[in-house]
């Protein structure tokens, strides 16, 4: 029910954008979460319905920003400044329900699309 895309190849200090599409259901807090080689699936940032409230990672504050269309049932992440440790499996999750302004944890989301590879280079 969830289709990332827009990962790539790009240079230290490029921009990408990511894209979440959700099908099926209209879903509350979407958020994108990145796994690196060999490391935990840790939270990147999150947004709700109604795109008044999102919440980043400290480590990708000031670079990336998460939005939403509702009407077109998708959620961005527009990544900038990128570095070679924002290297990873990117992927985006959902949740049925409103459960709160900061959803950090995946235990938290319901729905997992199927992940999208960022490969930042030095």
């Amino acid at each position: 029910q969830l289709q990332a895309s827009g990962g790539g190849l790009v240079q230290a200090g490029g921009s990408l954008k990511l894209s979440c599409l959700a099908s099926g259901r209209t879903f509350s807090t979407m958020g994108w979460f990145r796994q690196a080689p060999g490391k935990e699936r840790t939270f990147v940032a999150s947004i709700i319905w109604s795109a008044s409230s999102a919440d980043y990672a400290d480590s990708v504050k000031g670079r990336f920003i998460i939005s939403r269309i509702n009407a077109n049932n998708t959620v961005y992440l527009q990544m900038n400044s990128l570095k070679p440790e924002d290297t990873a499996v990117y992927y985006c999750a959902a949740r049925r329900t409103y459960g709160g302004p900061v959803m950090k944890r995946m235990v938290e989301y319901d729905y997992w699309g199927q992940g999208t590879q960022v490969t930042v280079s030095s």
